[in-house]
């Protein structure tokens, strides 16, 4: 087939035959390059001329002036990937993200997300082919589940901001998922994953791809199905520790008149005092997962100078998770009015009811209505569509316009609930206290319960974009070359609706959540411009170098967006040595949830662990008043009207609340990075990447969770004026906190700097073994880290932390300061094993540095067979060792740990593929 692409080579290489051998063998540290350095070797003349990621200006060079670490496909299937989520749960530059766990808040509902440096999923830019996917939030993020891991050829991580490029979001850096679109034949393939207990994985994929109009087009397509089982906590001791219990179905009853009280024991027996259970459990350590997804990728040549290209793709997730309400099951506590003649009563506590003198008594009841743990269904069915015309006009000149539309439509139903309120705005539960045995803890209420619509939501995002790319060849050349560059327009506009169901907008449910409604949506324009200029060519110690250099004007109908820019150095001092340094703008745009999501009010009930409607994944947001606790400085409890150490506080009584806010601004970013590729030609087959580099956010959005502001008014900072201490609220009555506040404002101000590692060695094994072997390290080593949660008080030093303090609702707690990944490979004929090695390194709790997390170690081992020419098996183990996850004393968010580190311990993986020949 001669395509757009194959055209484009060989005309390019005509004028670009003299800079091929430098720019193959300064890309040996990739896999793709060393595929072309064979091929070259062999006597082949074809190279490919391809877009790197963090550029659209096509050329031959893999090494760019901008760090890029890639996943390719070998070590994909090594991994034996079902979804996306197992690909970056490896990779070091990533953090946690929302995951499997479910640990996250928000409007997260089971999804997969990617948040690279921590710095948060928001600030993570994630493309497929190189254009935006779409996302499912309104916080702008991407679940990755939708994407299919078996047809993924690489994937790119860019380091630092790529806005000029890009545009917005690309603050942390860009995740960008090369497909292969080229795939040519028939791939079937399955796999299955285990874990003692529970979280079993099972997928099965067919791929399918060849030439279509006579040769001058290609097809690929994907229909896949995967499956993974849920793990629950019971399965894990360590789960299970400090677990703590809720009221039992018999319930605890007070007459108000009199103060007395009794309990009913899970037998029915009348006892003295309140009887709980332990559902710990029952909940979801790893939440169950089933995704059917299907797939297509064409291009098509209509002529010499135009290619009609697209992709369809479809994804349908369900995932049954905590959600908003957690999975605490449904309790009462409420006043009721018991009648005289109430034959349920138990005889034993009769006399313990004061009835008046019409035969009624006021009792309040606290009670598990029995309907099992709550959980919530979250269904999410995501599209995107993608059509384009590129083609070559001249040698020096080419083009590509494309129209992209994707749509998430999500519903979300929350199980094993109920309806607290009847039609006549009464108690349901008081209207069947006469009616029904509430004293017996076997009593069925299941028809009391219902599924209850949470929400229902859609997320649409609709790009128009044209590129116009070539060279000055035609009009003029430098000494060095040509100059390179690309000119373009980008549209792109988004939308997010949410309806909310009845129950929660209304708050007539037993779940103490609310959702809001929204219809929001923004527009942006953008004019954008890059140009690669060869500055030397062949001279001494400049072998070769080039400037890059890029720019975007943006117009965004919500905010008042900014210009950014790109300046880029390439220089190769020999064959051997090559450094680059880039310096980027960036900025991130109030994203729909930002500025649109109205204010939604929480029982801050939910956030205290002493708490009987405490959801564990909200650990850490909320650890008690230290003016009640004694912990507060006593000058500066006084002077804002706290109660007195020692006064019981209710949480139930006080709101926790988070939302939007119209008036915020974009985010502001700087990142600069500098980096040297060593390929020495004495040592065939090694390569080494080093890259420095820092981050630096301004105006960065933040929400100040109720433990950190009211650690830094009372305890760290405790002075007059603090704005920390307007984000809690007290009753001027009573002193006690009424309100959280966690909306989203300009707050914070976060630097990161560190060096990226990369190492890769390829040499003969010892001759007793035979065949190959190859020691990859990519490692990332964080040096410095603060975060300044607002102009007025002091930044925080989070490097090597985890806890709230240093993070916020869209990052990861985790703020490792180092990470790694080794892996050695040994390769003979038909067979390879893989040992690796990933390390986190020890971090401190960012609250209380006297609390530490101790560096953890993983071993895998991974083994590949090609059994046939058409059959090929991959098996593996996961943490070999089984080591199980750190218990900190304190600042845990994911029963008792952290939700960073792997839950599952031990896990066994088998993947068959089958390539029939036709």
């Amino acid at each position: 087939m001669t395509s757009y692409l194959s055209k484009q080579n060989t005309r390019l290489n005509l004028r670009r035959a003299s800079k091929l051998a430098l720019a193959v063998n300064l890309a040996l540290f990739s896999q793709l390059a060393l595929a072309q350095q064979a091929d070259a070797q062999a006597g082949a003349e074809k190279t490919e001329v391809i877009t790197i990621t963090g550029s659209r200006i096509a050329r031959t060079e893999l090494v760019a002036s901008s760090p890029v670490a890639s996943v390719d496909e070998v070590q994909i299937q090594l991994d034996r990937a079902v979804n996306v989520e197992d690909i970056t749960a490896k990779l070091p530059q990533a953090a946690g993200g929302a995951n499997a766990t479910g640990a996250t808040v928000g409007d997260s509902l089971g999804s997969s997300t990617i948040d690279l440096r921590s710095l948060g999923q928001n600030r993570t830019l994630v493309l497929i082919n190189g254009t935006r996917a779409v996302p499912f939030s309104f916080r702008n993020s991407v679940d990755v589940n939708i994407i299919p891991a078996g047809l993924i050829k690489r994937v790119d991580v860019l380091t630092g901001g790529a806005a000029a490029v890009y545009g917005a979001d690309a603050v942390a850096g860009v995740v960008n998922f090369i497909m292969d679109d080229k795939f040519d034949g028939v791939e079937l393939s399955a796999s299955y994953e285990t874990a003692d207990g529970g979280a079993e994985k099972f997928n099965t994929e067919a791929i399918f791809g060849g030439d279509i109009a006579s040769g001058r087009g290609h097809i690929t397509g994907y229909v896949g199905y995967s499956e993974r089982k849920d793990l629950l906590a019971g399965e894990r001791s360590w789960a299970m520790q400090n677990s703590g219990s809720i009221i039992n179905t018999g319930g605890f009853y007070t007459d108000v008149a009199s103060g007395n009280t009794f309990g009913i024991d899970d037998s029915g027996a009348v006892t003295a005092g309140r009887n709980t259970v332990n559902v710990t459990g029952e909940r979801n350590l790893i939440q169950p997962m089933d995704r059917l997804s299907a797939g297509l990728f064409f291009g098509v040549e209509l002529s010499d100078y135009a290619e009609l290209y697209g992709r369809g793709m479809y994804a349908k997730v369900k995932v049954d998770g905590a959600g908003a309400a957690g999975q605490t099951p449904v309790t009462v506590n409420e006043q009721v009015t018991l009648t005289s003649d109430n034959p349920y009563i138990p005889a034993a506590t009769r006399d313990l009811i004061t009835f008046d003198a019409n035969g009624n008594a006021l009792v309040n009841v606290e009670r598990n209505l029995g309907l099992g743990l709550q959980y919530t269904a979250a269904v999410r069915e995501s599209s995107q569509f993608q059509l384009g015309l590129k083609g070559i006009l001249t040698d020096s000149l080419s083009y590509d316009v494309y129209a992209q539309y994707g749509s998430t439509d999500e519903t979300s139903t929350i199980y094993n609930n109920a309806y607290k309120i009847n039609n006549s705005g009464g108690s349901r539960f008081g209207a069947i206290a006469n009616s029904s045995d509430i004293f017996d803890p076997a009593l069925d209420l299941t028809n009391f319960g219902a599924p209850l619509l949470y929400s229902n939501r859609e997320r649409t995002q609709s790009v128009l974009a044209a590129t116009l790319s070539g060279d000055s060849a035609p009009l003029f050349e430098l000494p060095a070359g040509a100059v390179s560059y690309a000119l373009g327009y980008e549209y792109r506009k988004e939308t997010g609706k949410q309806t909310p169901g009845d129950a929660f907008r209304n708050g007539t449910s037993y779940a103490s959540v609310g959702v809001f409604d929204m219809d929001a949506g923004f527009d942006s324009k953008e004019v954008y411009a890059e140009v690669l200029v060869p500055l030397l060519f062949d001279q001494p110690f400049f072998d070769q170098l080039d400037f890059e250099g890029a720019y975007r004007i943006s117009e965004y109908s919500n905010t008042d967006a900014e210009n950014t820019y790109k300046l880029g150095l390439n220089w190769a001092i020999n064959s051997d040595v090559r450094i680059r340094a880039s310096h980027q703008t960036a900025f991130r745009a109030p994203n729909l949830g930002e500025f649109a999501s109205p204010i939604t009010a929480l029982s801050l009930a939910l956030f205290d662990q002493t708490s009987d409607q405490f959801v564990p994944r909200f650990a850490g947001r909320f650890d008690g008043d230290p003016c009640l606790l004694g912990t507060g400085n006593a000058e500066q409890c006084a002077r804002y009207g706290a109660a007195p150490v020692g006064t019981p506080f209710d949480a139930s009584t006080a709101s926790y609340t988070y939302g939007g806010n119209p008036n915020i601004k974009p985010e502001q970013a700087e990142s600069t990075t500098v980096g040297i590729v060593y390929t020495p030609s004495y040592l065939n087959g090694f390569d080494v990447t080093l890259d420095y580099y820092t981050i630096e956010i301004t105006d960065a959005v933040s929400q100040i969770q109720p433990a950190a502001a009211l650690k830094n008014c009372y305890i760290d900072n405790p002075v007059a004026g603090n704005p920390l201490c307007d984000a809690v609220l007290r009753d001027p009555q009573t002193g006690l906190i009424s309100t959280a506040i966690v909306n989203d404002f300009n707050l914070a101000a976060v630097q990161q700097d560190g060096i990226d590692l990369a190492v890769n060695y390829r040499f003969n094994a010892p001759e007793i073994m035979g065949g190959a072997m190859k020691l990859s390290y990519q490692g990332t080593l964080i040096t410095k880290q603060t975060r300044q949660n607002n102009a007025t008080v002091a930044a925080i030093d989070c490097k090597g932390t985890f806890g709230s303090a240093c993070s916020g609702d869209f990052a990861s707690v985790l703020q490792a300061d180092y990470k790694h990944r080794m892996t050695l490979d040994w390769n003979l004929d038909t067979v390879g094993v893989q040992l690796g090695w990933r390390r986190i390194g020890e971090v401190e709790n960012a609250a209380d540095r006297s609390i530490s997390i101790g560096a953890q170690n993983y071993i895998d081992l991974a083994a590949s067979w090609q059994a046939t020419d058409e059959l090929s098996v991959t098996a593996g183990i996961d943490n070999l060792l089984d080591k199980e996850p750190p218990l900190p004393a304190s600042g845990a968010n994911h029963f008792n740990t952290v939700s960073d580190y792997p839950v599952l311990g031990r896990t066994l993986g088998i993947s068959l593929r089958y390539t029939p020949a036709f």
